[in-house]
């Protein structure tokens, strides 16, 4: 397992060659430190069920709105609605096109979540990567999530491959989660 400050200059070439092989890497959002794999992968997302110790939708992160527009089902009304609340700490539950992410990751109604976090260089990464990475948050399923890096290596050193480290993170319930349904955007959390 590596451990690398958000500054390195070597960070996203590294996590981008880790998700490209199904490696595991953890990064900082702005709300909470995430599980990324590449969300195309079935063998990557069985590893994070694996680590959770749970199976079912996961959300991931998009470098821009553009591409977010891209994987997305929508009407052009719809998506006003979705654009002027995408962004930072923010997810959007909309319905996905085909072939975006593997299915094992969408929900049972055809939907994904998408976020866009604020976080400069994670968006790098993720424009380097050119596929969908996991969003999902770093604990066990029902324990709470973990912000601080050492406590995170402490308890998952053995499970990741990466940890982009951007030291302790404030407390926080995650991010704000909105579903489109019917054109409206309603709120899940």
């Amino acid at each position: 397992m590596k451990r690398l400050s958000l500054h390195d200059p070597l960070l996203i070439e590294l996590a981008c060659e880790i998700l490209q092989n199904d490696g595991v890497i953890v990064y900082p959002t702005d709300t909470l430190y995430g599980f990324g794999v590449d969300a195309t992968s079935a063998k990557a997302i069985g590893k994070i069920n694996s680590i959770k110790r749970r199976s079912g939708p996961i959300s991931v992160i998009a470098p821009d709105k553009k591409t977010a527009k891209s994987w997305i089902v929508c009407s052009d009304p719809e998506w006003n609605l979705i654009k002027e609340k995408l962004g930072g700490i923010t997810t959007i539950i909309a319905p996905v096109r085909e072939s975006v992410v593997h299915t094992s990751i969408i929900g049972s109604d055809y939907t994904l979540g998408i976020r866009i976090p604020d976080q400069s260089v994670i968006l790098d990464m993720a424009k380097q990567f050119e596929k969908p990475i996991t969003t999902t948050s770093v604990n066990r399923s029902g324990h709470p999530a973990m912000n601080d890096p050492d406590q995170i290596i402490s308890e998952f050193g053995n499970d990741i491959d990466l940890i982009i480290d951007a030291g302790p993170l404030s407390p926080s319930k995650g991010s704000s989660i909105f579903r489109l349904h019917h054109g409206e955007l309603e709120v899940i959390r």
